[in-house]
């Protein structure tokens, strides 16, 4: 069974910085990439961040220079350093890890439970 397991949200007042931190547990044959999407109340999940084993990333314009994702492919751990904080980054920020739990199955997207970040003004 796998398991990813998210922490670091809370509430913080507009221009303020939070840290998110995931880690992915169980068996993986391999985990390709990880990364953040966020849902906000009444919207769509959208991509925040993701980052592959290789490093190479991408961000939502919203949230490009602010944001910077990074991992630690030993532990299967992602994390989202956000800075500059704004009251429309407020969502329930969800992890996502795609990949592999055996080598002979086809790619899948692992999810967390979701964390909230609430940005006041």
């Amino acid at each position: 069974q796998v398991q990813l397991v998210e922490s670091g949200g809370g509430l913080v007042q507009a221009g303020g910085s939070l840290r998110l931190s995931c880690v992915a547990s169980g068996t993986f044959f391999r985990i390709n990439a990880m990364g953040w999407y966020r849902q906000a109340p009444g919207k769509q999940r959208e991509l925040v961040a993701d980052i592959t084993s290789g490093g190479s990333t991408n961000y939502a314009d919203s949230v490009k220079g602010r944001f910077t994702i990074s991992r630690d492919n030993a532990k299967n751990t992602v994390y989202l350093q956000m800075n500059s904080l704004k009251p429309e980054d407020t969502a329930v920020y969800y992890c996502n890890a795609r990949g592999r739990q055996r080598a002979w199955e086809r790619v899948n997207d692992y999810w967390g439970q979701g964390t909230q970040v609430t940005v006041s003004s």
